[in-house]
């Protein structure tokens, strides 16, 4: 948990100092993505933190075509 609670500290400090820049000027579209962005970046981290394995996209990969491939491949055995 003191990860995470990390994890929320260091993003609320990285918004402190870019989101009053960005509304200073007035870059609604830049804020827009900065805040999509700085968001999964956490939500992803704090899932990694909080999760003691997580299953990366090759395995999911893996999953869909391994069937095909053993159709595919069994009268080549």
């Amino acid at each position: 948990m003191l990860h995470a609670a990390g994890i929320l500290i260091v993003v609320a400090i990285i918004a402190a100092i870019e989101v009053p820049g960005l509304r200073k000027k007035k870059q609604k579209k830049e804020l827009l993505m900065f805040s999509i962005l700085l968001l999964i970046g956490a939500a992803l981290s704090l899932t990694q933190s909080l999760v003691d394995q997580l299953p990366t996209p090759l395995a999911w990969i893996e999953a869909i075509f391994k069937p095909i491939h053993d159709v595919l491949f069994a009268p080549f055995k």
